[in-house]
């Protein structure tokens, strides 16, 4: 079992974008909404038909179906005795054409209980490209009581959210990790890659000026529930170069360059720059590859850098 080039699964969404994932991976688009590509994705988007979201390998197979035959071979043992053939992992490539509504994610315990998912939506936000000037907003700068929420809401005041919201300037390189129930917004001007659980969750805050609706906005459960998943005490925004440990339950990325060997262990390996190889595979920016655990050790050679994406460290 080798390690296989992933093809293009670029997804059309409400907000635009695109630019920078087609400049990255060196294609082409069919619309400016076509802001997020998921990349070895075993889950579809919410309320999905059809598969919407599903990544295939190069072959036409559904990644998750490759998987469930042999869920040993591309996640290894360990990994399967603890979630069994769910990859527990999605990667992403986000590129933000305009400000995002300021929204958040349920954990596992709303999930579960209302859902009936295993998994609710902590992730993380690798900076691969961001225009001067380029910010973030994540997370509450003092406690904030839920009145004042519904206030915001009600009369969709969008400058009084971004107010209470640290903001944070990026740049290529910089980390920062989102857990479950912490509100946020992406700013116009960023292209990202994004490890998360596997899941399409999302409760929206802010709806006016975008192309959704109150209604759209909760994911079905009603503002009392949605709301019982935000995390409104005060947050410590920052951005940093690596994931903290804290992510390790739900994800890791690394950065490798060429020289090094891979250890055995199902990822996604994306190229950022240069020029190099890996099992018989070119991989140089915009380069996606799907790695099984049974390709074993690897050699990544040549002038490449590259970020591998990973499911949960296994405890």
């Amino acid at each position: 079992m080798k390690p296989q080039a992933l093809p293009p699964n670029v997804l059309t969404h409400f907000y635009a974008g695109g630019a920078r994932i087609a400049r990255f991976r060196g294609i082409q688009l069919e619309s400016d909404h076509m802001p997020e590509e998921w990349i070895g994705a075993v889950n579809t988007t919410f309320a999905a038909t059809g598969g919407r979201g599903l990544s295939h390998l190069p072959d036409g197979t559904l990644v998750r179906d490759a998987i469930a035959s042999d869920p040993e071979a591309w996640l290894g043992a360990e990994h399967v005795a603890r979630f069994g053939d769910d990859a527990a992992l999605l990667t992403k490539l986000l590129d933000a054409g305009e400000r995002l509504p300021v929204h958040f994610h349920p954990g596992r315990e709303l999930a579960e209980r209302h859902l009936g998912l295993r998994h609710g939506k902590t992730e993380a936000w690798i900076i691969l490209e961001a225009e001067p000037g380029a910010s973030v907003h994540v997370g509450f700068k003092r406690d904030v009581d839920q009145a004042t929420v519904r206030a915001w809401m009600r009369e969709q005041d969008s400058a009084a959210m971004l107010a209470a919201l640290h903001e944070l300037p990026v740049s290529a390189g910089d980390v920062i990790h989102v857990p479950a129930g912490t509100p946020h917004s992406i700013g116009e001007g960023i292209l990202l890659a994004e490890l998360q659980e596997p899941t399409d969750l999302s409760i929206n805050l802010e709806w006016a000026g975008f192309d959704l609706g109150e209604d759209d906005s909760h994911l079905g459960l009603g503002w009392d529930a949605a709301l019982s998943a935000l995390n409104r005490a005060a947050f410590q925004g920052r951005t940093a170069r690596a994931l903290p440990p804290e992510a390790a339950p739900f994800f890791r990325a690394e950065r490798v360059a060429g020289g090094e060997t891979l250890d055995p262990g199902f990822s996604v390996l994306l190229g950022l720059e240069g020029d190099g190889e890996l099992a018989g595979l070119p991989i140089r920016r915009g380069s996606a590859i799907l790695i099984p655990h049974a390709a074993g050790a690897l050699a990544l050679s040549g002038a490449v850098e590259a970020l591998r994406c990973r499911p949960p460290e296994v405890t």
